[in-house]
């Protein structure tokens, strides 16, 4: 027979007021939070998280919905977060929407109707459609990475147009002007700035960008490989490469081994994000690096902290800087 808080009350002489107050967070005298926890501990007592939630409006649950559960930078700050919120008694329940709006839409929906106390997006949906119905029912949101126009939601960044700058203005310094990039999905706002970043380091060196430079993928493996396959059949003068995604980043090279490109005397290649896959490629990659416990810890400090507020303030938006970690694949040409 399960334990319950009558027998908690029973081994410890306390009322059962003050032990439900101590289960449910409250402060008791430190005598008594030290007999309740004994007897927790002795009675093997688990809470009924269920019941609890019933009763407080509180599953003590955090909902987190990403775009590809395959991607890793998805998972690396998902396991980030969910160390810090399980740390203040928080679990995660995670949605995994596919790139789709309308899954998206339905693991939202699916979230809120399981009562959890707050969400957190890495948004696909470019207007938030998805976050109005949490919102609506005062449920704190904070976006990863991307940015929501006409949202008053909390948000940690990257500098992604300074990210895509840094790495492009690289390449020309040594001496690169066909500089190609694999971007992601047209309508990321990630991708987006990346984009942007990579014109403005032309146009900031009195050069222009060639359309026929630039690629989508949709940040696969796949599309990585495909893009970089297009890119060197629309331009054979093409010396350099940027990728703006771990998974583009390996399918593009995955396709210049198969076709017995050389790095860096035929291509040279500045890739983005894992530190592993740099170390691995021979020559040593050159990589744009984010700064993942950074991101994550950011977005589980800000949940934990509208958790405990009972009014809601400005939005709180915070950009986090990258950093161009050098390896062996930029070869320096003669200008």
């Amino acid at each position: 027979m399960a334990t319950t808080i009558k027998d908690i009350a029973k081994k410890t002489g306390l009322g059962l007021a003050t032990i439900s107050k101590y289960l449910n967070g409250g402060n008791v005298l430190e005598e008594n939070k030290i007999a309740i926890e004994e007897a927790i501990k002795i009675l093997d007592f688990r809470v009924n998280e269920f019941a609890r939630g019933l009763k407080t409006s509180k599953s003590k649950t955090i909902g987190v919905v990403i775009p590809e559960l395959s991607n890793i930078f998805c998972t690396s700050i998902i396991t980030v977060i969910e160390d810090i919120l399980r740390q203040n008694g928080y679990g995660i329940l995670v949605c995994d929407c596919r790139t789709d709006e309308k899954l998206e839409y339905e693991a939202t929906e699916f979230l809120v109707n399981k009562m959890v106390d707050g969400i957190i997006s890495m948004p696909v949906s470019k207007n938030g459609e998805h976050l109005k119905l949490p919102l609506s029912k005062g449920i704190p949101v904070v976006l990863i990475d991307r940015k929501v126009e006409g949202l008053n939601v909390d948000a940690v960044l990257v500098d992604n147009v300074a990210a895509a700058e840094n790495a492009v203005e690289y390449l020309i310094d040594h001496g690169h002007r066909e500089i190609g990039i694999i971007c992601g999905p047209r309508d990321v706002f990630t991708s987006h700035q990346r984009q942007l970043g990579y014109s403005q380091a032309f146009i900031k060196k009195g050069l222009f960008p060639k359309q026929e430079l630039i690629e989508y993928g949709d940040y696969t493996v796949e599309s990585g490989y495909e893009c970089l396959k297009k890119l060197l059949v629309k331009n054979e003068m093409l010396s350099a490469l940027f990728v703006t995604n771990y998974e583009m980043t390996l399918g593009a090279i995955i396709a210049i081994n198969e076709l017995s490109i050389k790095i860096p005397e035929q291509i040279s290649l500045i890739g983005f994000d894992n530190m592993h896959l740099s170390q691995v490629v021979q020559p040593k990659l050159t990589i744009i690096s984010q700064p993942i416990h950074q991101i994550a810890e950011n977005v589980a400090h800000i949940m934990l902290k509208r958790l405990v507020q009972d009014k809601y303030d400005e939005a709180q938006v915070i950009n986090l800087s990258t950093q161009l970690i050098l390896g062996e694949s930029v070869l320096s040409k003669n200008i």
